[in-house]
């Protein structure tokens, strides 16, 4: 009996090797699939060379020059795609549903969180995500840093990560606020009022290791705790003046019009949420270059966990004004980033904002592009990912059927290659 224990112990210690081999670094790869989705375009009869971590060649399959030593991987019946990109996660967050936000900031420990967010950046990557734009460690400090270096070294497996660190509030406007009032609460993230204190909390995440910066422009801090913008326009202005300064982009937390407005005039990179947008203000954004990431999926997975049953019971309201912004955007033309704020919802479960935008009335070929080329374009990595183009990472994945008929289609992950390195076929 005791033998089979350590059997037991010691084939679960080889697991995680198992579901990621590492290649060769002088490996070839021929991915033949039936289409290859460019991050533009679908080609039918292309196939793809792989050289180490780099895409060496893409095109008719006929134009290929394959060298007598490489490794065929045929994907019949499958589309080949861009690994996609995540463009609202939250890696140090699991489902309100299993725990509250509150709790998870106030009890949850910083070793647990962690714990956590390496495994649920192996589910991201194992569902196609391989890079993801983490906005916020909610409470967990500069963990995301740790974290993204931790699977840059490969000692755990993860997609590529944009971090923010810990986002910046203003003073009084974000929680938790479970404890007395008489008590200093602990901080889910950046407190800092005035330009000056801006300043400096700007400079310091950038200095703890930061991609980029995250504001919130507006809050649930209203007399009715309604949301209501927090920084001025003035100050905003400030943060996107240091950022830029150092080559950072900003991105907003925002869901009321003049919150977004004010953004959008202080030149941030991208607008989280827009749930209360207008045609107006979405054109504002598209004139001034700013993207916009709607976060459907957990606007319902939040209203899901409060007893609405999608499909059955009529819409709430937040859900509507969801929809109807969408709608807005849709129209005006406002770059469209696909960003679920997944941690709200589960880890691996990324696609259901894909799903959700096809829902509200995006085109699944759109849809496509927003995973892949348009957040690579957004988010500054067009030179690295994104796209299927020589000379780019080989971050590539592949799904049977064709999501660009049906967008769900992206579910059926069949490969999964990030830098060269397989780690699902």
């Amino acid at each position: 009996m005791k033998y089979k224990w350590y059997k037991l112990i010691f084939l679960l210690l080889l697991l995680p090797f198992n579901i990621f081999p590492q290649q060769h670094p002088d490996s070839l790869y021929l991915l033949v699939p039936d289409r290859v989705f460019d991050g533009e375009q679908m080609h039918e009869n292309w196939a793809i060379i792989i050289q180490k971590d780099t895409i060496a060649q893409v095109g008719l399959i006929d134009n290929l020059h394959i060298l007598p030593n490489t490794i065929r991987i045929s994907l019949k019946g499958c589309t080949v795609l861009p690994g996609l990109i995540e463009g609202h996660s939250h890696l140090f967050l699991h489902p309100y549903n299993e725990t509250s936000w509150n709790d998870q900031v106030l009890k949850e420990s910083r070793a647990e969180r962690v714990a956590r967010a390496t495994v649920h950046a192996k589910n991201e990557l194992l569902a196609g995500f391989t890079t993801t734009r983490d906005l916020g460690t909610e409470g967990a400090m500069y963990d995301d840093v740790g974290l993204k270096r931790a699977i840059e070294k490969g000692i755990v497996p993860g997609p590529r990560m944009i971090v923010v660190t810990r986002a910046i509030v203003a003073g009084g406007s974000y929680g938790p606020k479970e404890l007395s009032i008489d008590l200093e609460n602990p901080k889910a993230a950046a407190d800092a009022d005035g330009e000056a204190a801006l300043t400096k909390e700007v400079r310091t995440q950038i200095g703890k290791g930061a991609d980029m910066i995250k504001v919130y422009a507006d809050y649930y801090w209203g007399p009715d705790n309604e949301a209501q913008p927090t920084f001025t326009e003035q100050e905003l202005r400030k943060v996107v003046e240091v950022a830029s300064s150092s080559g950072r982009l900003v991105a907003a937390h925002s869901v009321t019009v003049e919150g977004m407005r004010r953004a959008t005039a202080a030149g941030v990179a991208t607008i989280e949420h827009g749930d209360e947008g207008t045609l107006e203000v979405f054109r504002m954004m598209k004139e001034k270059g700013v993207a916009f990431c709607p976060t459907i999926a957990a606007s319902e997975a939040v209203e899901q966990y409060r007893g609405w049953k999608k499909g059955i019971d009529p819409e709430p309201a937040k859900i509507k004004s969801k929809r109807k912004s969408f709608k807005a955007a849709l129209e005006s033309g406002v770059t469209i980033c696909m960003g679920g704020d997944v941690g709200v919802f589960t880890h691996g479960d990324n696609a259901r904002e894909m799903e959700a935008m096809a829902d509200f009335g995006m085109k699944p070929m759109d849809i496509l592009r927003s995973a892949t080329s348009v957040n690579a374009d957004v988010f500054k990595m067009s030179n690295k990912i994104g796209r299927i183009k020589k000379g780019l990472f080989a971050d590539i994945i592949a799904v049977e059927g064709d999501p660009s008929i049906n967008i769900s289609a992206i579910r059926n992950i069949r490969l999964v290659m990030k830098g060269g390195v397989l780690y699902k076929q």
